[in-house]
């Protein structure tokens, strides 16, 4: 068994008010530096070796991912 990480973000032209949210936070709490903050979501996998990497892709883009608004990126 392998551990596999798909972490999905909302694309750069699609708006995130939670990360806008956060990074209004930050400035609140007098953390400077940062200049832009976007959410997401991770997900772990345990898979074997049967599932290859089209397989994973296949998972994170129709299951994980709306491929409209969100980008992924998958880790093994």
């Amino acid at each position: 068994m392998a551990r596999v990480a798909v972490d999905v973000v909302l694309k750069a032209e699609i708006l995130d008010p939670q990360g806008q949210a956060i990074l209004g936070a930050l400035a609140r709490l007098g953390i400077s530096g940062v200049s832009d903050v976007r959410q997401g979501k991770h997900f772990q996998l345990e898979v074997d070796g049967s599932v290859d990497d089209e397989q994973l892709a296949k998972i994170a883009d129709t299951l994980l991912a709306n491929p409209v608004i969100e980008d992924f990126t998958i880790r093994r």
